[in-house]
């Protein structure tokens, strides 16, 4: 049974920082492309990052290039997501998924998780 936990959101200022982790189990992690979206209420989703099962071929949402750092822990697990230099409207749900998700209309249908929100609010 797939499970994805993720942790570490809540609330940061504007410029602040937050690391979101996604552990993983019921799947071989270790080869599975990972991505991070999401959703803010009234909004559509949005796919914020994609990384491959080895750490490369990455991929982020061009309004957090430069501020956005996916990474992973194959030994662990765990997906992560370093967010720095928060900005207002980086506040939503965060939802890791498992594979490399290409469509943002997609993302509802392959969410298996809880999410974690972040909100950047002074």
């Amino acid at each position: 049974q797939v499970q994805l936990v993720e942790s570490g959101g809540g609330l940061a200022q504007p410029g602040g920082s937050l690391q979101l982790s996604c552990a993983a189990s019921g799947f071989t992690f270790s080869s599975a492309a990972m991505s991070w979206v999401r959703q803010a209420p009234g909004t559509e989703f949005e796919i914020v990052s994609t990384i491959g099962s080895s750490g490369d071929n990455i991929d982020y949402l061009d309004s957090v290039k430069g501020r956005f750092t996916v990474s992973r822990d194959n030994a662990k697990n765990t997906l992560f997501l370093r967010m720095d230099n928060l900005k207002p409207e980086d506040s939503g749900r965060y939802y890791c998924i498992w594979g490399r998700v290409i469509q943002p209309a997609r993302a509802r249908d392959l969410i298996l998780s809880r999410g974690t929100q972040v909100t950047v609010a002074s």
